[in-house]
């Protein structure tokens, strides 16, 4: 797989670390940024991953020319499925051809809910919402935060929760699911039938 990240890495490391387990079905073979200074393409490179980043002001703001560039060398380093871990642009054409069917994103929220924002969290508290959670998907290229739902998982809302502490618990949330729903994806194990994906 390649991993797209834009931040910490948390869920990146999550991902390295199931891929390490001698029984499972997938491998990180590549890890991109747009952020040059991202931490995540830090902790690649420690753990001996390719990296490379692509920031936006190297191909004169076009997100296409960039986006053609991220794709060639994610192919290049034979990724078969792509990862969007904490990603914060969209994809456009050139990245979603490369993978078609074979991307998934991680959202923090209960999508359809609090979909196309990176402060879902913000969101869901200031709503007062009594669950929230994440949700893994198969990236569906007319739809921002949309396509078919593979994973989600549900925290609860407490009324003490502040953006930190509601945070991190979606955050443990998150570990877990995205290493599984690529787990399935990798074994052939998700099929979409009628904009729904199923396990089998």
């Amino acid at each position: 797989m390649g991993v797209l990240v834009s931040g910490r890495g948390t869920n990146l490391r999550a991902l390295l670390e199931a891929a390490s387990q001698p029984r499972y079905p997938a491998r990180i073979a590549a890890v991109a940024s747009n952020r040059p200074r991202c931490p995540g393409l830090t902790l690649a490179e420690e753990q001996g991953v390719p990296t490379r980043c692509f920031p936006l002001r190297e191909f004169a703001g076009d997100t296409v020319s960039r986006d053609r560039e991220m794709a060639v060398w994610l192919l290049r380093q034979q990724c078969r499925i792509l990862v969007l871990a904490g990603y914060d642009r969209i994809l456009t054409e050139p990245v979603l051809s490369a993978f078609p069917g074979r991307i998934l994103n991680l959202h923090n929220s209960l999508l359809p809910s609090f979909p196309g924002t990176m402060n879902a969290v913000g969101e869901a508290l200031a709503a007062g919402v009594k669950v929230t959670g994440c949700t893994v998907h198969l990236v569906d290229p007319g739809k921002v935060d949309g396509g078919p739902i593979l994973m989600q998982a549900a925290v609860e809302v407490r009324d003490d929760d502040d953006e930190a502490s509601l945070w991190q618990r979606i955050h443990e949330q998150e570990w877990r699911v995205l290493p599984e729903a690529v787990r399935l994806l990798s074994l052939g194990r998700v099929q979409v039938e009628g904009g729904r994906a199923m396990i089998r």
